[in-house]
């Protein structure tokens, strides 16, 4: 086999050298002498930054030529909030690459690791994973955001950033909703990733983008119990990774998921669109921070439950939205209420409503999917979201030998903002599409394969065929075989690519 592949190799190299011979000394109207100039002048001393800003600005232009394709991470962790409570998932970045575990967060744009120099990062995680510090040292690619960086300027605009005078470095400091947050500095490095680029070719691929390197952590992220190396954000922001690289045209503007609740957890993350007939789509509301949508009403068993449209209003920081980085859910109190009225009325007469540390519980003799009602909660353009019991109710434990649930939603005030997190998303394809500004669902054992669209790099999509979670790097089997044919089918499309390079 060895033999084939560099066959295939050299076949491509020789027709490489003979269509840029063509090019260079052939006829019909192509120069004949192709004068080269230095990019830099020999006599003159050149800073390293100004060398490293050029190579990414060409490895821009080379990407520009890129179709795109589909990519694929692994997903860990669980929405149970007594066993991980969180999802996460492995991003590779400096050279050479450098893994991380880093959370999945539709609720933020920053993708940020913990840094080296940091002073009370946590040592070691609850969650049976290992913590890894960026060295920006040990990476040949990495370069600091300054504060005269344009990008810098655009950071400050939209994200919690600011310049520090002493360091010339582009800093940030932000708080995240429960209190918790980070501050660092920003860098540009490569980011490292698998592309599929058909039904069973995939390639190693990788980036330069701009993520942040924290050098402190306050609040729940210093606690080791569930500690990860940083936040991947997937909000809507232009500094986001699914931001950066669809402007690179590597991915398209739309990610997918599909987290698994029972058992081991687990899941899917691609950047590109999940396909199932059964997707129903609502828009999303324009020019918020977050992943906002129009939530119109709720309903039990079927019956709208009386509630004031005008705690549903989007404005300031009311509004609903959608957040993966939210263990459980919060729903404000106009709605609340009569939420859990309607669902304590309709539980089996063998169910006892019962109020613990503030909260409505239930202890519960059978099985929670056979005594409670459906709750669905209407959004825009006739989008249903149909939770079951297990999609609103937590197993807390015992009382006096029953399970005893409790509700998963915490009541925040009316002016405060409805979140639906993981205890919502879970066991369901949820999917981004900010081409098209609007998010759909369905209902999905997540430990199945599911069928991905792959882009032109236009509004048009192919099935690319099938990922699965059976496999530890969520790929599954059609994606790791690259037969000679298909080797030498990439190995022609990426001479497509370069030579126009040369030319």
């Amino acid at each position: 086999m060895a033999g084939g592949v560099l066959l295939v190799m050299a076949v491509v190299v020789g027709l490489a050298a003979a269509v840029l011979v063509s090019a260079v000394s052939g006829g019909g109207g192509f120069q004949r002498v192709l004068t080269l100039k230095r990019a830099f002048p020999v006599e003159e001393r050149v800073e390293l930054e100004v060398i490293k800003a050029r190579d990414r600005a060409r490895h821009a232009r080379i990407l520009q030529s890129f179709s795109g394709g589909i990519v694929d991470f692994p997903v860990g962790g669980t929405s149970d909030p007594y066993a991980v409570g969180l999802y996460y998932t492995k991003v590779r970045l400096g050279s050479p690459p450098q893994e991380f575990n880093v959370q999945i967060d539709t609720g933020s744009d920053i993708l940020w690791v913990t840094c080296s120099s940091c002073n009370n990062c946590p040592q070691n995680s609850g969650l049976g994973i290992p913590l890894n510090f960026f060295n920006a040292a040990t990476s040949s690619t990495v370069s600091h955001v300054s504060c005269s960086d344009s990008i810098c300027a655009s950071i400050v605009r939209i994200a919690s950033a600011e310049c520090s005078a002493e360091s010339n470095l582009c800093d940030y400091s932000f708080q995240y909703g429960d209190g918790s947050g980070t501050a660092g500095f920003y860098v540009y490095d490569m980011l490292y990733f698998d592309t599929i680029l058909g039904t069973s070719l995939q390639a190693n691929s990788s980036a330069p983008i701009v993520f942040g390197c924290s050098t402190s952590l306050f609040g729940d992220l210093t606690k080791s119990d569930r500690a990860v190396d940083g936040i991947f954000g997937f909000g809507r922001q232009g500094l986001s990774v699914i931001s950066q690289l669809s402007s690179l045209r590597i991915t398209p503007r739309i990610f997918s998921h599909c987290l698994k609740g029972e058992g081991s957890g687990g899941g899917i993350l691609v950047l590109g669109e999940i396909l199932d007939p059964r997707i129903v789509y609502t828009p999303l509301v324009p020019s918020q921070p977050h992943y906002n949508l129009y939530l119109q009403n709720i309903a039990v068993n079927g019956q709208l439950l009386p509630i004031d449209q005008a705690v549903f209003t989007t404005s300031g920081n009311q509004g609903t939205i959608i957040d993966s980085g939210t263990t459980l859910a919060y729903l404000v109190e106009g709605a609340y209420d009569p939420l859990v009225t309607a669902i304590t009325n309709a539980v089996s007469p063998s169910v006892r409503p019962i109020i613990s540390q503030g909260n409505q519980c239930y202890l519960v003799s059978t099985s929670v999917g056979e005594m409670f009602p459906a709750v669905a909660f209407n959004f825009a353009g006739g989008a249903s979201l149909v939770l079951r019991p297990i999609d609103y109710l937590v197993h807390m434990g015992f009382v006096d030998g029953s399970p005893t649930w409790c509700m998963g939603f915490l009541k925040v005030p009316n002016k405060g903002t409805t979140i639906l997190g993981d205890l919502v998303l879970k066991d369901k394809i949820f999917v981004y599409d900010l081409a098209h500004q609007r998010i759909g669902w369905a209902d999905y054992d997540c430990s199945l394969s599911v069928n991905v669209s792959l882009t032109s790099g236009r509004e048009e999509f192919v099935n690319a065929g099938q990922l699965s979670v059976s496999r530890s790097s969520s790929i599954s089997e059609p994606f790791r075989i690259i037969t000679h044919n298909n080797y030498y089918a990439f190995m022609v499309h990426l001479l497509v690519l370069l030579v126009p390079l040369f030319l």
